[in-house]
């Protein structure tokens, strides 16, 4: 399998950013193909920083998906589970023209006619993500200012070995952070209607 390595000084399929303002863009990502996760994030490449997320991130991400899935089983809104793209156009959605396509650990969206067959374009409504060990920075301030920026009207942050749970939710374009929930809260999704999360059981059994 080719795949696309942005260090390599032996790259034919692409060398250099396309797009005139010198980013890469959903374009070329649609030519890549990986042996790791790779995300863009206003025309920047990131990297995933492990061959695949780790036990204790993927249980906890079960036990929120299942939840979530349960509930929205009568639902208008669908939940989808990475791997999945999400597109965050902001003047077009030409392929051309879209700089952010990030793959959040789990994405509600309420709009259908966001969702096409390469995954969602446009701004879902709640996104969680799980942090990893080690530098995670994409999350705590790459992706909160994409998703802030395009209108995610909640974005969850879960420090699975911290069993912490923070939620930004968009209030006059801005997020404003919640207080810090824990093992023996309840949460409750403002944009999710009668979702409720108990995190006794997201961090159940996670030794």
């Amino acid at each position: 399998m080719k795949t696309f390595d942005p260090n390599s000084e032996n790259q034919s399929k692409v060398e250099e950013p396309s797009s005139e303002y010198g980013m890469y863009t959903y374009a070329d990502y649609l030519t890549w193909e990986f042996d790791e996760m790779v995300e863009l994030i206003k025309g920047k490449i990131f990297k995933s920083a492990a061959a695949a997320p780790r036990r204790i991130h993927q249980k906890v991400s079960g036990n929120i998906f299942f939840r979530l899935y349960q509930h929205l089983e009568n639902h208008p809104c669908d939940v989808f589970s990475a791997p999945f793209d999400v597109r965050l156009p902001v003047k077009s959605k030409r392929n051309e023209d879209i700089f952010t396509v990030v793959q959040p650990d789990i994405s509600v969206i309420c709009d259908k006619s966001k969702l096409d067959d390469l995954g969602c374009i446009g701004a879902p409504d709640l996104i969680v993500e799980i942090l990893s060990p080690g530098n995670n920075k994409k999350d705590l301030k790459n992706k909160y200012e994409v998703y802030e920026e395009s209108g995610v009207k909640e974005y969850w942050v879960i420090h699975p070995t911290e069993y912490s749970l923070l939620i930004y939710s968009l209030v006059d374009g801005k997020y404003v952070p919640s207080k810090l929930f824990t093992v023996g809260d309840i949460v409750e999704s403002k944009c999710i209607s009668g979702f409720k999360l108990d995190l006794d059981e997201v961090f159940d059994d996670l030794d």
